[in-house]
């Protein structure tokens, strides 16, 4: 979770199905894609959304051998520092297998989600 405030960009909340961490004004999770609120301004918000950032790929196991590897998921903010990591997933390949793995950055406006008004 983040320090922001409720109410305030870049704040978080606990997905309800997945419990992953979310911002607090999505209206659909990222994680496990059910919907969190029921209306008209939340069908707005995901069209709004933008994905300035894709990467996909693939590995293949050349043979010989089984390989493990791990993905794992860095952020960093302009001056390089870490701000984020987390091992997203770790497999195994058996010769000839491949797997494929994508990556992508959705963004929004900070005020483009239903605001959740809490009593402070």
């Amino acid at each position: 979770m983040t320090t922001a405030r409720p109410g305030t960009a870049g704040a978080t909340r606990t997905c309800p199905h997945c419990r992953e961490t979310i911002l607090e004004s999505a209206s659909v999770c990222p994680a496990c894609r059910h919907k969190l609120r029921f209306s008209e301004s939340a069908d707005a918000g995901a069209a709004a959304a933008s994905v300035p950032l894709r990467v996909e790929g693939s590995l293949r196991n050349p043979d010989g051998g089984a390989w493990e590897y791990s993905m794992v998921l860095t952020i960093r903010n302009e001056r390089g520092e870490e701000i984020a990591r987390k091992l997203v997933g770790v497999g195994a390949m058996q010769p000839g297998e491949k797997r494929s793995f994508s990556l992508s950055v959705e963004m929004q406006a900070a005020g483009a989600g239903d605001k959740r008004t809490r009593p402070y």
